[in-house]
């Protein structure tokens, strides 16, 4: 196991990750506007991450679902906030892909808008998960979107994506600079994610934090 990646988790813990994310699960709700969201209900995990990131591909894998979300090898596709309901107990939010530069400036400084203004005024949000190339690491947009958590004192994780593509041998190197630059950043969690949408590595160990995270709201 790698140090620093959350993968410590009881049997029972994963079990329960297991069951949380088989149950039914369905779209419900697209947002393309800051006053047009639904209205609170159920806690919520948001995912965030550069344009084709893996966020849809991910949500797919995590809920077992080929085509819950719509996966794209367009970047920039994805542009409302699109909500899934994961029975009655956790909704799914899909939300926009940053840092892609053949979008238009006003289309572009719209989506960062909706996203401020969901961020910052969603107290259902439990946590948000920062998707992460792991071919890539961590970019000045991931670094941008960092900070405007940690403003908004909104908790999140850092989630690496497409781990079937990266060398055994380097995911070490990867993890611990990914770690680093958590440090300082008040409103991060302090381990990070490796997952693979395509082998399942990792996914049983995030549906594991997301069911922990319910139970200390005692849900």
């Amino acid at each position: 196991m790698t140090a620093g990646l959350d993968a410590d988790f009881a049997p029972e813990t994963l079990e329960a990750g297991r069951k949380l994310f088989a149950g039914p699960c369905d779209f419900f709700f697209a947002a393309a506007k800051a006053d047009g969201l639904p209205p609170i209900g159920a806690p919520e995990i948001a995912f965030a991450g550069r344009s084709n990131v893996g966020k849809s591909s991910l949500i797919n894998a995590l809920t077992g679902r080929l085509t819950l979300a719509r996966t794209s090898h367009t970047p920039g596709r994805t542009q409302e906030l699109i909500f899934f309901a994961l029975g009655d107990r956790l909704n799914l939010v899909d939300m926009p892909g940053y840092g892609y530069a053949a979008v238009g400036k006003a289309k572009s400084a719209s989506w960062v808008g909706l996203v401020r203004d969901y961020l910052r005024g969603r107290p259902s949000l439990m946590r948000a998960f920062v998707l992460v190339d792991g071919r890539r690491g961590l970019k000045d947009s991931d670094e941008t979107t960092m900070t405007a958590l940690d403003k908004a004192a909104v908790s999140y994780a850092i989630v690496l994506t497409k781990r079937d593509e990266v060398k055994a041998a380097d995911q070490p190197a990867l993890v611990a600079a990914t770690l680093e630059a958590l440090r300082k950043r008040p409103a991060a969690y302090p381990n990070v994610f490796f997952t693979s949408a395509h082998t399942g590595e990792g996914v049983p160990e995030l549906r594991a934090h997301v069911a922990a995270l319910l139970a200390e709201r005692g849900m």
